[in-house]
């Protein structure tokens, strides 16, 4: 089981956007947003990129993973 993107919630909270506004940034649903933040679903390269852009953060910020 993948464990929760504390990471991208942290980033999104600083930028004061609900899961909505995040969606909504990157033409998702909401639950798309919920389930990539609660680890229940492994978004495409290009969802991540988009995420990224609309938060202002690279890749390695948002969705490397530590070993």
């Amino acid at each position: 089981m993948q464990q929760k993107n504390l990471k991208l919630k942290a980033a999104r909270a600083l930028k004061d956007m609900t899961q909505n506004d995040l969606a909504q940034a990157v033409n998702v649903t909401r639950q798309t947003i919920v389930a990539v933040e609660s680890g229940n679903y492994n978004p495409t390269i290009s969802l991540c990129i988009d995420i990224c852009k609309a938060l202002g953060k690279t890749l390695d910020e948002l969705f490397w993973e530590e070993d």
